[in-house]
Parts: structure tokens; sequence; C-alpha cells
């Protein structure tokens, strides 16, 4: 067994024991009451699931296991010379709850370049399709055709007992992650440079190897590509695409099936692919005002016309945070050390000093601040990326970490299928009825 699963099957063995008792004693506790405006609202805010990698505060943002982002800068193994930490030690943190060594991390970059051939039938598949595909229909159809190599679905279909339901699903997540970056960036490739492909480079790690095969190999690119991954891992198991793999997952469908359901999930405009929207409106707004270096009263003036055309400032609000987003903020202390001069980036830090003034004055907004998608795009621009309908499968890369470990998890702790009670309108009339006459 390899160290990252053995420690897996330790720390998950013993918490499931420990629920278990928690359960027989205290399982018939109150935990909440559900509104009828969250009936009707998207469950919003209602606690029904059990997430342990990652969990989301108003205030203070996403914690991977207890730590913040700017610890985990600090803490998480880095790349010789770089100052931004490797996503392979999140993915550790993550599945184990353990800060991970230098060792450690080395040996999950090995495993995962041992992991990361992918199927010839693969890439047949996507050179089926035309090349004005969304890159995002592309990259959920290849995680499908990889289904064929799903340990899980091999080993239930053999009878599998419940008890390694885990251990396969582990191998499934490690597979997948490793051949990820190769077959996002097939896409990228045949998509926008004329299928002109490059090969992966295995002496890198995992984040740098990808943006090789993106075909950018600034050092600079390698460790912003180290920082994307980590911050957009995961956000706790309450947002679309993480609940998509969730529920996905509780039917015993294979992480293959779970993972790409939750990238049809992350594909939606309330979702992932918000990130795509925040370029294109400041491609917009230069555009329509014919200048890259703008003033704060033109860029005031122009959120103020977007509003008034009954649209919505995109990257700013979030439906958790009501702070500015720390993955925001790493993004930005990014730039400020690596890109301060580029335009773009500075259009992002101006928006920042007008947008939340702005959205404030409306006396309606939760959050006025700036969430992850304000500022990617402006620094995957400055590198080359100006392909803006790609951003989301980068998202969805790294999303995989945080997913993925979620789900051993799940397999591990022996989550049921979860199967919520719904009710007709008619219903709520007749329960209303009954409550206003009591």
């Amino acid at each position: 067994m390899d160290p990252l699963k053995k420690k897996f099957f330790e720390k998950s063995s013993a918490l499931k024991q420990e629920v278990r008792s928690l359960l027989k004693e205290h399982g018939d506790l109150k935990v909440d009451e559900v509104r009828l405006r969250q009936v009707f609202g998207g469950v919003r805010g209602v606690k029904t699931m059990v997430w342990d990698p990652s969990q989301l505060d108003p205030m203070e943002g996403i914690r991977f296991r207890g730590y913040s982002i700017p610890e985990l800068r600090e803490k998480l193994p880095k790349a010789p010379g770089d100052t931004e930490p490797l996503p392979e030690g999140l993915f550790w943190l993550m599945l184990t709850g353990d800060l991970p060594t230098d060792e450690e991390v080395q040996w999950l970059a090995d495993a995962w370049e041992a992991r990361a051939h992918v199927p010839a039938h693969t890439f047949k598949a996507l050179d089926a399709l035309s090349p004005n595909t969304h890159p995002m229909t592309q990259f959920s159809m290849a995680i499908v055709s990889m289904q064929s190599e799903s340990v899980f679905a091999k080993r239930y279909a053999d009878g599998m007992s419940k008890n390694d339901y885990w251990d396969a699903a582990y191998e499934d997540a490690m597979n997948l992650i490793a051949k990820l970056p190769r077959v996002a960036a097939y896409i990228y490739r045949r998509t926008f440079h004329g299928g002109n492909h490059i090969e992966p480079d295995l002496s890198l790690d995992w984040s740098a190897n990808y943006a090789h095969m993106l075909g950018n190999d600034n050092p600079d690119f390698y460790s912003l590509m180290r920082l994307y991954m980590t911050i957009h891992a995961d956000h706790e198991g309450g947002n679309a695409s993480a609940h998509t793999v969730h529920l996905t997952g509780s039917t015993l469908s294979d992480p293959y099936y779970s993972f790409a359901s939750g990238m049809n999930s992350l594909a939606g405009p309330l979702h992932g692919l918000a990130n795509q929207e925040v370029i294109k409106w400041i491609f917009e707004m230069t555009n329509n005002l014919g200048k890259t270096k703008l003033s704060e009263d033109e860029i005031r003036n122009y959120v103020k016309h977007t509003l008034d055309q009954g649209k919505v400032i995109p990257g700013y609000g979030h439906a958790v945070l009501r702070l500015p987003d720390p993955r925001f903020t790493a993004q930005m202390e990014f730039a400020e050390r690596k890109i301060k001069d580029d335009p773009y980036v500075k259009i992002v830090w101006q928006l920042l000093k007008v947008v939340p003034d702005v959205l404030k004055g409306l006396g309606k907004v939760k959050n006025p601040w700036p969430n992850v998608d304000a500022h990617s795009g402006a620094i995957l621009v400055h590198y080359g990326m100006k392909e803006y309908s790609y951003y989301t499968v980068m998202f969805g890369v790294s999303r995989a970490l945080g997913v993925l470990a979620a789900l051993c998890w799940s397999r591990a702790m022996g989550f049921p299928l979860e199967r919520p009670k719904s009710v007709t309108t008619d219903w709520v009339k007749n329960f209303i009825k009954e409550q206003v006459s009591a």
C-alpha cells in the first residue's frame, strides 16, 4: 500500500468509527431549521452534508483543513526557487489533514507522473469534435471517455466489498488527477493553436508541466499556475460543482462519471463560467472607450452604465463571502510582485476602488467585494492566454483536487445515497394554510 493511501486509510478508518459513535449517541440532535424561503431558494445555507477538505467562512474566506490561503502559501512545500505552494502538497493535506513534508510531496509528484498516461481513444474522441466546440464540452467528454479506465467500475462489476470502495475511489482519483493536465492542454492546443501539441515534460511538477504543455515556459507562469491550481482547488461542499460530484458519487457512480458531472455544473454561467465573463467585460469596456489607460471616473461611469442595463458587474459578489475573497488577494499580491505595470491588471485594481462603493450605493448588495474571478483573467492575459472561453477548464483541473479528495472520504465513511424530500406547490399552500389557522 502506497504511503498516501496508507495514511488516508488509517485516518478515515479512525474517523469512521468516531462518527459512528457520535451518531449512536447524538444522532437525534437537531442541527438546523429549514425556512420556506430556503425550500424555494436553492436550499441556501441549509446544513445537509459533511465536507472535510475545506470550509468557507463568510468573514475569513476559505480554509483548507483549517489553514488559510496565506498560511498555505507559507507552509506548503514549494518548487526550488519559487514562493508559491505546490498543489501536490494541498492534495495531500486535503486527503489526510496533515501538512506534508518535502519528501511526501515529491513522492506524490512521482506517483502522478507514473499515472499520467492518457488513453489514445480519448485523443481520438476529442479530435472527432469540431475545434469550435466549447472547451468545457470537450473537457467533460474527455473525462467521460477515460471512464473505460475506471478501477472502481471494474472492481464493482467483479463484486467488490463495500469496505473496499474507498480504495478503488482513491485509485481513480489519483489516476484522473494525473491525467487532467495532459487532457486540458490538448484541448487548448487543438482549439486555439491549430492542433500544434506540446509533449509533456515529466521532469516538471504537476502545475509546471501543465503550463509547459499550454505553451508557456516562463518560470513566472509556472509560479502562477502553482498558485492558480492551489487557490481554486476547493471551496467547501455546498458550491454547485462540488455538490454535484458528491451527489453523483453517492449513487456509486465512479470518480470519472462523478467528476464529469461536476464539470458540467462548473460550466454554468452562475458558477465557474463566470471567470470568463470578467475579462470579457473588461475587454468590452476598453474597446468601447478606445483605450486601456482609464481614469476612475471613466470606469465608474461604465460600471453604472452596465448596472443601468440590468446587468451585473462580473467578478463581484459571492453567495457566502462578506469580505474581499482571499483568493483575489493572493492573485493581487502575485501581480504586485510580477506584473504591476500591466494595463489590465491596473484596471482590475481600479475596479477594486470603484465597484464596491457603487454597489454599496444601491443598498441591496450583501457583498460588494471582488471574488476569485475578478483578477484571474487579467493575469492570464498578461501571460498570453487571451482565450477566455478556456479559463473554466483550468478552473476544473484545479477543482479536481478538492472534489476528488472529498469523494475518497465519502466512500471511506460509507456516506449513503443522497435523497432529499421534495414537495409540491400545493403542499406548500396547504402547509401555510394549516400554520396560519393553527
